[in-house]
């Protein structure tokens, strides 16, 4: 029987003591660079805490987080020489990883500004379900959609 390896999951972070923030810190940090990550992050909170003043910056990021987090996805899977696109849920971890990745992703490619500035606006935009990252998720959920009727191929 194997063992259940037991994650060591993420600290919470400094600012805000909480392990989604944490979490996203480490999606934009790139070549080990936490305290870049840190302060891009940071700033985007205190830009958030200034342009939307009645709410807290912190229940906008969970906000945007949940709006963003795809609930289905689709994956091939090869039966009799075909590949078919089966939908399938998403586990809570993955459904997290997606939805940070997707926000940096398209807070990146957002126009020329500083990245607090690209990643605040991203997930302002996400908080009020508009933006790219919740447009792909639409799109993810549309393919599952799409691809209903092989559900019964599930593995």
């Amino acid at each position: 029987m194997a063992k259940k390896v037991v994650g060591g999951g993420v600290k919470p972070d400094l600012r805000f003591s909480d392990e989604s923030v944490a979490r996203l810190i480490n999606a934009v940090m790139l070549d080990g660079k936490k305290d870049v990550a840190a302060k891009i992050v940071y700033g985007a909170m205190d830009i958030i805490a200034g342009k939307m003043k009645d709410e807290e910056p912190l229940e906008v990021f969970r906000r945007a987080l949940s709006n963003v987090a795809p609930l289905v996805e689709v994956r091939s899977k090869r039966v009799g020489g075909a590949t078919y696109q089966i939908p399938m849920e998403v586990k809570a971890s993955r459904r997290d990883a997606l939805a940070f990745r997707w926000i940096k992703l398209y807070a990146t490619r957002r126009g020329g500004r500083s990245m607090s500035e690209k990643l605040a606006a991203e997930l302002m935009d996400a908080a009020s379900e508009q933006g790219a990252s919740v447009k792909k998720r639409d799109e993810v959920h549309r393919m599952a959609d799409a691809n209903k009727a092989f559900a019964h191929f599930r593995f």
